[in-house]
Order: C-alpha cells, then sequence, then structure tokens
C-alpha cells in the first residue's frame, strides 16, 4: 500500500467511509506503520521484509503481521473482500489468482500479472466465481462504457495513450536520453517501472493485451490512439458509427473508487470536472520509433507464453535502464531477443507461468550486457 495505488486506495476508503481489512507491502516502512496505526483493525502483511523489519514489526503490531510472499495470498483470500491489487509485475500473479478462486472482488492495477497470466487468470474467474474489474484508468473506462451494450454491437475498442516524455521525437532523437527524462511524464505521477513503460509505450502494450484479455474483443479491433492531455481515458466505437468516451482529470481515485464500490457510482472524493479548462487532441502512435507497442501486439497475437515472456523481458530491460547498465533504446531489443529466444508454450497453472517467468527473466538478463 506504499506505492501509488496503495496510497490512493486508502484515500478513496477515507472517502467512502469504507473500512480497511488489511494492508499489505514489498517492504515494512515507516509509512506502512502509519498505516496499520491508521487502521487498528487491519491485518498487515510484508512481503519481503528484512530481518530487521520483521523484528520491528513483529514488535509493533504482534500477531496482526504476517511475512513473506505467501501473506499477500493470505489475505487476498479473505472471505467476502475487495482486493486491490496493486503489486509491481507477475509477482501479482498469485494475490490475483487466490482472489477470485476465494470468490472475491479483484480490483486489479496490477496488468502484469494479467497479460502474463491471462489463462490462468480466467480459469480462476471461472472456477471461483470471483468478479474482476480493472482498476487501470483505460479499462475502467473501456469497462464503463460498455455498461449495457451488446457485445456483439462493438466496432472497436479505442485505447487512449499520453504518448509519454518523449511524443513526437525521432528514434535518432532517442538515442542517450537519460533516466531522468524518462521519469519526467508530462501527466500522471506513477511509479518507475510504470513510468519507463509509459515513456517506452510498452505500457500501452500491455494495455492492448489487457483488453483483449478483459473485453474478449481481436486485436485488429482494438486501436490505440495518442491523447496527451489524458482527459478522455478510452472510448468505444459501435457498428452504428458512435463513439462513447470515459473522461475525466488524470487521477486513478476515480477508477479505483469505481472498481472498489463494485462499478455503482458513490459520492467520493473525486471532485467537479471542468469542461472550459480542456483542449483535446490526438494523433496516431508511431510504431517504428517506438517498437514496444509492435512488440506487444505481436506477442499478444502469438498467445500462450508470449505475454509472459513480453513482461518479464520488459521488467528486466526496465530495470537495467533504471540502473544506467543499458540505454533508453536498447529496452525493445533486449524484449525483442527475449521473445525469439524462449521457446512458446500453454500456460495452465501459477506455476507454469512463473517459470516461464524465471526463463524470460534469465533470458533478458543476458541479453542487457549485449545489447548496450
Amino acid at each position: 500500500m506504499t506505492g501509488s495505488i496503495g496510497r490512493q486506495t486508502l484515500d478513496v476508503a477515507a472517502g467512502l467511509r469504507v473500512p480497511v481489512a488489511a494492508i499489505a507491502a514489498r517492504r515494512g516502512s515507516d509509512e506502512l506503520l502509519a498505516a496499520a496505526a491508521a487502521h487498528p483493525d487491519a491485518a498487515v502483511a510484508v512481503a519481503g521484509p528484512t530481518s530487521a523489519e520483521r523484528e520491528i514489526f513483529r514488535a509493533a503490531l504482534g500477531d496482526r503481521v504476517v511475512f513473506g510472499p505467501e501473506a499477500l495470498v493470505e489475505l487476498a483470500s479473505m472471505p467476502g473482500s475487495t482486493v486491490v491489487n496493486g503489486v509491481v509485475g507477475a509477482a501479482g500473479l498469485p494475490a490475483s489468482v487466490a482472489a477470485l478462486d476465494a470468490g472475491n472482488r479483484l480490483a486489479l492495477a496490477n496488468k502484469e500479472s494479467l497479460v502474463a497470466g491471462g489463462p490462468v487468470v480466467r480459469a480462476a474467474r471461472e472456477r471461483g466465481g470471483g468478479t474482476l474489474i480493472p482498476v487501470d484508468s483505460e479499462h475502467s473506462a473501456l469497462a464503463q462504457c460498455l455498461v449495457g451494450e451488446d457485445p456483439a454491437t462493438i466496432r472497436r475498442l479505442i485505447v487512449s495513450a499520453s504518448g509519454g516524455p518523449f511524443r513526437g521525437r525521432s528514434a535518432q532523437d532517442l538515442e542517450g536520453v537519460s533516466v531522468e527524462e524518462a521519469l519526467n511524464h508530462p501527466t500522471w505521477s506513477m511509479g518507475p517501472r510504470i513510468t519507463i513503460d509509459s515513456a517506452t509505450l510498452m505500457n500501452k502494450a500491455f494495455e492492448v493485451i489487457e483488453a483483449h484479455l478483459l473485453f474478449d474483443v481481436p486485436y485488429d479491433r482494438i486501436d490505440v490512439v495518442v491523447h496527451p492531455q489524458s482527459i478522455i481515458h478510452s472510448a468505444v466505437e459501435f457498428i452504428d458509427g458512435s463513439v462513447k468516451a470515459q473522461m475525466g482529470d488524470p487521477d486513478m481515485r476515480g477508477p479505483i473508487q469505481w472498481a472498489v464500490t463494485g462499478s455503482k457510482r458513490m459520492q467520493g472524493s473525486v471532485g467537479s470536472f471542468d469542461f472550459t479548462a480542456q483542449s483535446l487532441t490526438f494523433e496516431a502512435p508511431d510504431f517504428d520509433t517506438f517498437p514496444c507497442l509492435r512488440l506487444g501486439y505481436e506477442a499478444g497475437r502469438a498467445g500462450g507464453s508470449a505475454p509472459a515472456v513480453l513482461n518479464a523481458a520488459d521488467e528486466v530491460a526496465v530495470q537495467a535502464f533504471l540502473e544506467h547498465r543499458i540505454g533508453f533504446t536498447s529496452i525493445p531489443v533486449v524484449v525483442e531477443r527475449t521473445l525469439a529466444d524462449v521457446e512458446q508454450r500453454d500456460l495452465t497453472t501459477v506455476e507454469d507461468v512463473l517459470d516461464v517467468d524465471r526463463e524470460a527473466r534469465a533470458v533478458a538478463a543476458g541479453h542487457t550486457g549485449s545489447a548496450c
């Protein structure tokens, strides 16, 4: 809960006066301790604590705290819960599956678990009877536009993209860009990985795959449109030519609230929208300058383990870039080489996904040394 999604979820819960049953984070930080103090009835999980953090949290919270990756699964399985999963990367998959297996409402902000483990997540939803509501602003927008509509009347889904900090630049312009430049997103405040993914358009590649899995629309009817103002979050075009779009300020509290309330309209902490302050523009994405978007479509169409490889290779490449070990334009190179080198297979269990994830990470790590 110490990431952007977690903090905003607590804001939403406070605005709705919804009780918080459990909170979790990767590390045992002072911020997590403060949240635990603010919600004294909530269970607490620390997925990857140090020895010192274990001692501090056990002394402060006693039996309220549990440790290790399995602790996330334990909390996600609490019956009758709405589980907001904002874990970064494929590490969020076990919690997503556990929530759906338990019949819970899963408010999914961890797109990677669906991208990497789409067939496994779908099977868990069918098996456990849980509900999956997307928290990503784009997929929340699509879901809201599709309420009450016949799926057979969809002509195409239109996923909006801000274009990131390098919109309008050429491939040559991107040679040598710094980590600081790539982290300077023009409209959204996000964590490091998703911000870099926005700069490469890999985040949009993941969202195309996610849209396909969530709404069962073929890839050739899912388009990406660059919309720098990030006001229209996505749209649906129907067979009669009508277009429905969901719009609002670039603030994740709206999508989080819509998911947490089970797609209900309720008064919360999001303010009124000012139409007179907006100017909206649109343009086509540049597949040549930002090849990650092309790789996403290709991996999605290939299906099976390809999206899991895409995600794992990207996570490794982005971390290498953040650590100044490869350049920005090497990120898609590492991903494409890894996709070519990891054998395609079907995925039926969480362990299948994690096996592919481990293999792809190892292959990608090897390519970070040769893609500089």
